[in-house]
Order: C-alpha cells, then structure tokens, then sequence
C-alpha cells in the first residue's frame, strides 16, 4: 500500500518552499556534510525525487541514490540529467540495501523526507535500520529526520488541508493530508495524501495515494539506533516540535552475526542519548551560508 509510484509525478508539491531546489536542500544539511572528507560516498536510501542526492552531487560528493519506488527512482535520474550530476541510482527497498552494496561502503547514509515510519512495524524498523547502519564505514554517520509521533497520534484521525496554494513548475496546487491514526501505537496507520493542480482556464487534476505507516516513539528510535551499533551524536528532538533530525554514527560493525554482549551494553544505559556532541565545523563541502535542517516544520511536511 506504500509505493509512492503515484504521488512520484507530483511530489515536488509536497517539498518545503526551502528546499524546492536540489542547491537548497544540499545546504539545509550543511552543518552535517560539513564532517565529510573529500570526494566522500554517500548514500540517499529514500531518494524520493532526487533533490538531495542532485544537491548532494553538485557539491563534489560521489552518491548513491535509492528508493522502493520504481517511478522515484526515474524522477531521480531525470533529475540528474538535468542538472547533469553524477548520481547512480538503483530501485532498492531498506532490507535489499546490502544485496547491492558491501558492508561499510559509505561515508555517510540520508534517510529523509520522514520516511522511516514506512518500515512495516518494530521488526520492519529494526531491519531497515540495521542495513543502513552495515552500509556505514566505521565513523560513518547516518542522517535521519523523523516526524514527531507523539503529536501526530495526540491529534488523532484528522484532515490537514494546506492555507494556500503552493506553486511548482508554473503551475499551482493544494495539498491534503487525511490521517487514519490507529488505536495503539503498534498498529499500522495510514495518511491519504491528495494534490489538486488547479488552472482556471483548465479542469482540476487530483492525485491520490493511501500510504501505510507504523509510527515510533522518539525513545524507541534512540534504542533501535544502538542496538544496530550506533551512536547518537545529535538530535533536535522536541516534543513539542514536528519534527525533528537524528545524527548518529556507527561504532560497531554489525552483519549476519548479532552484535552481542557489546551491542546489549549499548542498547541499555551505557550511551545515553545525551552522549558526547559533534562540533560542527564548516568545510570544503559546505556552503557559504548554514541552514537549520529542521527550520521548515510546518504540519504539511512531505512524508
């Protein structure tokens, strides 16, 4: 039920206005790629349309973009076309990510765009997770941004119809988001998500798709990021906030074996989520100008 193969054709509608652009949405995360060495490899495991993986090309980076989505993956190579970046991409869901890529392949993993709520349930999250934490290098870090859950379920079953019309490629749209929020936490949730185009010499075109989700509570996400052999060095989490981003980095190698007496150590109270801070500090990848990568935390955030 989640593909996305839908909304793909029309998915720029639900990206923020400060990050409509591949430019822009590189930079909202410079205080991040700022830690990258030259000519790093880095991977988007939820490329969507590609405007971070472009983004993320266009600063010198060697990236890898990948979606479950077949028609993601297609806006994501015409994308790359058209600002004529090196980006590769291939169609992969979280669990087939190391059928495709050695264990310690890459610098730093993007898992944006809230999309980790996709994964089907705690073992499904835990899965994905775990793959993305084998691709890392030792040190290597895994940039994820999250929606705040314990909002959304608080709010319960609801419509959120967007206050204006937002406008892409000349032409001007509304978004609606309907939410199906389940009785436990749990259990699978929905959100139906509708982008009307409306020209007034035209006819409204409306497209729809009903997306599966399993949310989390922020303490959750903490410990299933150690118990797969990560640290977290950062999180804006506030409960009271939409969203938020997590910045953790691998310490363990994890594979076909299980972490063991080391990992179960991690995963209790040994590395709280208070543990040491990154130093942010700019470098030959970042821009100019640093932006907050959560600055946008408007309601009607895409998925």
């Amino acid at each position: 039920m989640t593909s996305y193969d839908v909304l793909a054709e029309v998915y720029e509608w639900l990206i923020s206005d400060a990050k409509s652009t591949p430019p822009e949405f590189a930079a909202a995360f410079a205080d991040v790629t700022c830690l990258l060495p030259p000519n790093a490899q880095v991977l988007d495991c939820s490329c969507g349309t590609g405007q971070l993986a472009v983004g993320l090309a266009g600063l010198g980076m060697r990236v890898v973009a990948t979606d479950a989505s077949e028609a993601m993956v297609r806006r994501t190579e015409e994308l790359s076309e058209e600002f004529k970046a090196s980006v590769r991409t291939v169609r992969a869901d979280w669990q087939e990510l190391p059928d495709h890529f050695d264990d310690g392949t890459f610098d730093m993993v993007f898992c944006v765009g809230n999309s980790l709520h996709h994964a089907a349930g705690a073992r499904g999250r835990l899965a994905a997770l775990e793959s993305m934490s084998r691709l890392l290098r030792r040190g290597g870090r895994l940039v994820l941004t999250s929606r705040t859950w314990e909002l959304v379920r608080a709010r319960g079953s609801r419509l959120d119809i967007s206050d204006r019309l937002v406008r892409r490629n000349g032409r001007d749209a509304m978004v609606v988001y309907r939410w199906e929020i389940a009785p436990h936490w749990e259990e699978e949730h929905h959100i139906e998500i509708a982008v009307a185009q409306v020209d007034a010499a035209g006819p409204v075109v409306v497209r729809s798709e009903l997306l599966s989700c399993w949310p989390y509570r922020h303490d959750e996400l903490e410990a299933e990021l150690h118990r797969v052999g990560l640290r977290t060095e950062r999180s804006t989490f506030n409960p009271e906030a939409e969203n938020y981003l997590v910045v953790a980095s691998k310490i363990l190698t994890t594979g076909s074996q299980p972490l063991g007496r080391a990992a179960r150590l991690l995963s209790a109270d040994f590395l709280p989520s208070s543990a040491m801070p990154v130093r942010f500090r700019p470098s030959a990848h970042s821009p100019s100008r640093s932006t907050n990568p959560d600055r946008d935390t408007r309601p009607l955030a895409a998925p």
